[in-house]
């Protein structure tokens, strides 16, 4: 019986062998079938791979590049080279540069940044008092000021005398306003009106 035994284990042994070897030259015969195709997508996976993290160094460079001229001309807005670089590196940062340089000195910059653009149009309303201005500004839904430029079309026309009016465009700011306090104040000095 044990030489019936071991003639079974050396069967079963020789048949995970085939096995084993049969496994083998199908993978050799796939990898011959398609090793351009996998060589491909080995090179493909390993230069997107490294496109992405070459990429991704280049970016935060020129973040850094941008951060540092910025700097540079906050603290000396004259500096020609650092402007040239914050342009060249970050339009918008560029745009903000301006913006600041140009509300220190009391001017108005030509400025393509969608939230300071919308500020700087604010802020000339508000000294031309153009109730105008103000309400296409007001109907915009992003204007983060929204509310704060309709109380000030109120008071523009309460200033003009134009009671009724103002009250009806205190009626277009919510009751969770955060210029509601504000908003209190006007409503109450526009009831004797």
């Amino acid at each position: 019986m044990s030489i019936k035994d071991n003639v079974d284990f050396v069967k079963e042994e020789l048949s995970s062998e085939e096995k084993f070897l049969e496994g083998f030259v199908k993978i050799e015969r796939f990898y011959k079938k398609y090793k351009l195709i996998i060589i491909a997508a080995v090179v493909i996976i390993v230069g997107g791979t490294i496109g992405y993290y070459v990429s991704n160094y280049f970016q935060k460079q020129t973040k850094l590049e941008a951060n540092i001229a910025f700097n540079k001309v906050l603290e000396n807005p004259n500096d020609k080279a650092a402007l040239d670089l914050l342009k060249e590196k970050n339009e918008q940062l560029f745009q903000v540069a301006k913006f600041i340089q140009a509300s220190k000195e009391g001017t108005s910059a030509d400025i393509q940044v969608k939230f300071l653009k919308e500020l700087t149009a604010y802020e000339k309303a508000l000294s031309n008092k153009n109730i105008e201005q103000l309400n296409t500004l007001s109907m915009n839904n992003d204007f983060l000021l929204k509310e704060f430029a309709i109380f000030n079309k109120a008071l523009i026309q309460t200033n003009e005398g134009k009671y009724k009016d103002a009250k009806a465009t205190l009626q277009l700011i919510p009751e969770d306003s955060k210029v509601n306090d504000l908003v209190n104040v006007l409503k109450h000095y526009l009831v004797t009106k």
